[in-house]
């Protein structure tokens, strides 16, 4: 009885049933219970402080900004240079930031990921051109496909913009935060989220308002920016958590936001039917 309480609990863990049966019941349970919390920490994603102070007020900030740029119902060049000049800003900010720091994770893993698999710069140049070509031409092609999609259906391009183009640009990001998610990173699963709505609300909604400005449908502002802000006051409400336990995305919470986003769909599919 002695040998097996003094053995590890990674070797009870792969002794054989016999084994278990001797092991003191409580060491047992007590055993059981820990590895049943390691295995359901990947079952989750925890919201740091971080994200809470510094991202999710940015980003609230943002989409109240932008619905005030957009309140007539038109994105001229000013509102186009007020989002780049604000974006500029989070970037100078971010980069102040990040040199601050003495240590970096994500550097870190990164350099042990890639400590033996160094790549020659003229190789590494000739990827990232033809990186660069297949993105312009994939993006020439999507949006090609989703203008003829919405001439042969007879939808606005704002409905293909929310629905086909938004669901294909954002499969990258997708898989990212999923990898991230599952290897515990869950600051990048989170902010990856986060920065991709504040680069595509700043930046690539004000290049394309200072190359050619437009008219906004009434609908962007009384539907879509209203589901946008109760998402993100919604990311708060999850972070914050219950009885000051800290906050966290389970399988419930992801469900109700796929669930949010289904409906969100239908609901512009029955706004066109």
């Amino acid at each position: 009885m002695r040998c097996c309480v003094e053995r590890s609990f990674e070797e009870i863990e792969t002794a054989n049933w016999e084994t278990r049966l001797i092991f003191p019941p409580v060491l047992y349970f007590r055993f059981e219970a820990g590895r049943m919390k390691r295995e359901l920490q990947g079952n989750y994603v925890t919201m740091s402080t971080t994200v809470l102070r510094k991202e999710l007020p940015i980003l609230t900030l943002v989409t109240l900004l932008t619905v005030v740029l957009l309140a007539d119902l038109d994105l001229s060049r000013f509102d186009a240079a007020v989002l780049l000049l604000v974006f500029g800003g989070l970037m100078a900010w971010t980069i102040y930031q990040g040199t601050r720091r003495k240590t970096d994770t994500l550097a870190t893993e990164v350099e042990s990921e890639t400590a033996g698999h160094q790549m020659p710069i003229k190789r590494a140049a000739f990827w990232i051109a033809a990186g660069l070509l297949t993105l312009i031409a994939s993006s020439r092609l999507l949006v090609w496909g989703a203008v003829e999609i919405a001439r042969i259906v007879g939808v606005g391009d704002m409905i293909i913009g929310l629905t086909i183009v938004a669901v294909g640009t954002s499969l990258p990001e997708l898989a990212s935060s999923v990898i991230a998610a599952r290897r515990g990173e869950h600051d990048i699963a989170l902010g990856n989220v986060l920065g991709s709505n504040l680069f595509n609300t700043l930046a690539v909604v004000g290049i394309a308002g200072s190359i050619h400005p437009f008219a906004v449908a009434p609908e962007t502002l009384s539907r879509d920016m209203v589901v946008m802000g109760a998402l993100t006051v919604s990311l708060f409400l999850i972070g914050f958590g219950l009885r000051g336990r800290q906050g966290r995305i389970n399988r419930f919470g992801g469900a109700a936001l796929l669930l949010v986003y289904a409906g969100y769909t239908a609901w512009l599919i029955s706004s066109v039917s």
